[in-house]
C-alpha cells in the first residue's frame, strides 16, 4: 500500500467518477483503476461498487475513507515540519526549452522557485546540476550522462518528434526515408548530436552535417526547403510556428520521441528538493512510451525495459 494509492481512493470517493477524478489527479484513467485495484488487493477488501454507470463506496469503503484522509494529512503535516527545518534558500532550477506551465503554482507553499535565466543546451543544464550551480534541471540526459555525472533523473515529459518538408504533402512518413541534421559545433548541440546519430544508426535515415547553426530556427527552414526530404525536426522548434510552404508530418515505423527528465545530484539530502522532485514528478504518465511503434535511444533512462514477464 502506497501513500498515493491513498490519495488516489480519497479523490474516486469525492467525485464518486473515476473519469473526474482521473482530471484532478493528472492521471490516465486506466492507470487511476489500476492503483485502485492494486490498493484493493493489497487491504484485501472492494473499496467501490463500479459500473459503467454508477461508482459507489462499498460499506468497507465507507469504513476506511475517514481513516485514509487521516494518514494523507498526517503525511503532509510530515513533510510540511520537515521542510520548516530545512534551508529557506530558493531552490534553483533551469531547463531548456520546455517546462511545465504550472511549476510555479505547484511549488507553492513547498519552496521558492528561482527558473535560471539561462537557457542552455541539455549537456550543460546537467553540467551545471553536477557542480551545484543548480538544483535542479529540465533536460535530455542518458544513462551514460547520469553516470559521469552522479545525477538521477525522472521523467516529466515528453515530446514526438516529427519532420518537417516543403509543401504541401503532409502524409506521414517512413522514418528511414528521413533526413538528420547536426551540426560542427558539438558544444552547442552535443544531445542534439548524438540523438541524431541514434536515430540514423536504428532507423536507416541519412545525417548531413551543417557548420551554420541550421539545426533549428529559420536556417533550418531553409535547408529544409533546399534538400526536398523530409527532415527530423528539432526539439527545440517543436512549437515554433511554421512558414506557409513547411509542413508537418508524423514520422512511422518507428516514431521518435525525445524525453524531458527532472534531473538532481544523487547526493543532494535537502529535503525541499526532494519535496519539489515529488511534486513535480506526481501522477506523471507514461507518454505511450511502451507502444512498440515508437523509438527511444537504447541509452534513454526512460526506456521501458523487458520485466521478463512476457
Amino acid at each position: 500500500m502506497e501513500l498515493r494509492q491513498l490519495r488516489y481512493f480519497v479523490t474516486v470517493a469525492e467525485e464518486l467518477n473515476f473519469g473526474r477524478a482521473a482530471q484532478r489527479l493528472r492521471i490516465a484513467g486506466p492507470s487511476l483503476s489500476q492503483q485502485i485495484k492494486a490498493l484493493e488487493r493489497d487491504l484485501k477488501v472492494t473499496l467501490f461498487d463500479r459500473d459503467r454507470r454508477s461508482v459507489v463506496l462499498t460499506a468497507a469503503g465507507a469504513a476506511l475513507l475517514p481513516d485514509a484522509r487521516a494518514l494523507i494529512a498526517h503525511a503532509d503535516e510530515l513533510r510540511r515540519r520537515a521542510l520548516n527545518l530545512a534551508t529557506t534558500q530558493p531552490v534553483r532550477i533551469g531547463y531548456v526549452n520546455w517546462c511545465p506551465t504550472d511549476w510555479s503554482e505547484r511549488a507553492a507553499g513547498i519552496a521558492q522557485l528561482r527558473v535560471d535565466t539561462w537557457v542552455l543546451p541539455s549537456h550543460t543544464q546537467a553540467l551545471r546540476v553536477a557542480d551545484g550551480s543548480l538544483d535542479l534541471a529540465i533536460c535530455w540526459v542518458q544513462n551514460s550522462d547520469l553516470q559521469a555525472l552522479s545525477l538521477a533523473a525522472e521523467l516529466l515529459g515528453v515530446d514526438r518528434l516529427y519532420a518537417l518538408s516543403a509543401g504541401p504533402d503532409d502524409t506521414p512518413v517512413e522514418a528511414g526515408d528521413t533526413l538528420v541534421l547536426t551540426d560542427t559545433d558539438d558544444a552547442s548541440w552535443s544531445s542534439w548530436n548524438r540523438y541524431g546519430k541514434q536515430y540514423a544508426a536504428a532507423t536507416g535515415a541519412r545525417i548531413m552535417r551543417t557548420d551554420d547553426g541550421g539545426v533549428t530556427g529559420p536556417t533550418f527552414f531553409e535547408h529544409v526547403r533546399g534538400l526536398r526530404r523530409p527532415v527530423l525536426n528539432n526539439p527545440r522548434g517543436q512549437d515554433e510556428p511554421l512558414p506557409k510552404d513547411l509542413v508537418r508530418r508524423r514520422i512511422v515505423n518507428p516514431s521518435p520521441l525525445w524525453t524531458w527528465s527532472l534531473v538532481w545530484r544523487r547526493d543532494d539530502d535537502n529535503p525541499v528538493v526532494h519535496a519539489l522532485i515529488e511534486e513535480f514528478t506526481r501522477d506523471v504518465g507514461e507518454f505511450g512510451l511502451r507502444d512498440e511503434s515508437v523509438w527511444l535511444p537504447a541509452d534513454d533512462p526512460h526506456r521501458p525495459r523487458d520485466d521478463g514477464s512476457g
